[in-house]
């Protein structure tokens, strides 16, 4: 079985549905990932772009569908503007200045696609590849757990000084309001940065609530596909793709709530960091946090994530997989009616975190599936993870653990001739799927 009918048969199974015998994983009563998603974006011509998108945004602005934009620079909308992005609009980042669009603390960014008409974020190479260019930042005036405000400075590339005060976050507002982002492709973002790392598909920092995030897709990112520092944002039906970073990553202070999203990793996709599913985190650096304030929380629901590998044992042996989840000291993860297919091993805790019942409490596995794994639940460079598999293995938890075929697994025994979602999944991505995917 190749890797293209492997990533079929395992989103084919994983996706519960009101029929199944269990609803873990992302789930719908219709096909959330037809027409919008793009899995052959390496082909796709978006065409020539007829208008540059540069410096910075004052005033309200909106982009319209029938031009494709070039956008060049470190490009802010300020000074409390909004862009607004018309559905089927494609903006195209200049590879040759890392381009990038942040939307800063007051500003708006209303890009509210069509699931028949997304808008794009691409890269303007003929022959594209992960980093071609920056991404999206979005600053907000929610809290975050630093010292004072924070700062996203770091993450651009040759940053004006004059500019170095547009790339602040955070405030008081949990509920804070910085737009949309619905139907939504960003691709081959998260260009590399000399002694920082990556940037990243799209970066929240100090976003609040109120800002809708729904039905998003990151594709092919040399960094994290999403990555959220502070701020309180709802995730909901994002897609990450062969991200070389971490698909999801949460730190300082995060309040944030994901849910009916999936993340499909190849084992032969990485950048030089130590790439994850998830990362939850409160902090990097225990001096850099205010501990007055909140430490990280993720509320999550109805997750895939799976690595798409013809022979996973053997990618596992040969280290290429790393672990699906990570979770730090004083962070707290509340993951529930999930899917980690695939990994080496499921979840891995810090080091620093004590095995006791205040800690346990704040980290939550509940009606998962866990299959494929080299191994489920333990703690970093430590073999013996028996007082966890006691724990997370209590049948009040109702957690299933399998070495089986997802195939074998997501059998709906009531009700097989019926088509559900994951067979409806099963040939979008039938499809879609990246031709090159068996060539990398």
């Amino acid at each position: 079985m190749n890797n293209v009918t492997k990533v079929l048969w395992i989103c084919l199974f994983i996706a519960g549905n009101t029929f199944a015998q269990q609803e873990k994983g992302i789930y719908g009563a219709t096909n959330w990932l037809n027409y919008w998603t793009e899995f052959k974006s390496a082909t796709k011509d978006y065409g020539e772009p007829n208008k540059i998108l540069t410096g910075d945004i004052t005033k309200d602005t909106k982009l319209n569908k029938r031009d494709i934009y070039l956008l060049v620079g470190n490009v802010f909308v300020k000074d409390s503007a909004t862009l607004t992005i018309e559905p089927g609009t494609v903006i195209i980042g200049d590879y040759e200045t890392k381009a990038s669009l942040t939307i800063t603390r007051g500003a708006k960014i209303i890009a509210d696609g069509y699931e028949t008409d997304p808008i794009v974020f691409t890269s303007e190479k003929i022959s594209k590849r992960p980093g071609d260019w920056g991404g999206i930042i979005i600053l907000g005036n929610a809290p975050s757990n630093k010292f004072g405000n924070g700062s996203v400075a770091q993450y651009y590339h040759n940053l004006e000084p004059a500019a170095y005060a547009s790339a602040n976050f955070g405030g008081v507002n949990a509920d804070d309001n910085s737009g949309i982002l619905r139907y939504v492709r960003i691709e081959y973002a998260g260009n590399r940065l000399r002694n920082i790392g990556y940037m990243n598909g799209l970066l929240l920092a100090g976003v609040g609530s109120e800002t809708i995030f729904q039905n998003v897709m990151s594709s092919y990112s040399a960094g994290d596909s999403y990555k959220v520092w502070g701020g309180a944002p709802h995730l909901t039906k994002m897609v990450s793709y062969r991200a070389s970073g971490n698909d999801f990553k949460f730190n300082f202070g995060a309040q944030a709530i994901v849910e009916n999203s999936i993340a499909i990793r190849s084992p032969y996709v990485s950048n030089s960091e130590v790439a994850r599913s998830l990362q939850v985190k409160s902090y990097n650096n225990v001096q850099e946090v205010d501990f007055s304030k909140k430490n990280t929380f993720v509320a999550a629901k109805n997750l895939t994530f799976v690595t798409a590998s013809e022979n996973i044992n053997a990618d596992i042996e040969k280290g290429l997989v790393n672990e699906a989840v990570y979770v730090g000291e004083n962070a707290a993860l509340d993951l529930n009616k999930s899917v980690i297919s695939g990994f080496n091993p499921a979840v891995v805790f810090q080091n620093t975190i004590r095995i006791n019942q205040e800690s346990l409490d704040k980290i939550k596995f509940s009606e998962m599936y866990f299959n494929n794994c080299n191994g489920n639940i333990f703690i970093e460079n430590n073999t013996n993870n028996e007082d966890l598999e006691n724990w997370y293995g209590n049948s009040a938890f109702f957690n299933v653990y399998s070495k089986g075929e997802d195939s074998e697994t997501f059998i709906d025994s009531k009700n097989e001739k019926k088509p559900d979602f994951r067979l409806r999944i099963n040939k979008i991505m039938a499809t879609n799927i990246d031709p090159d995917l068996d060539n990398d």
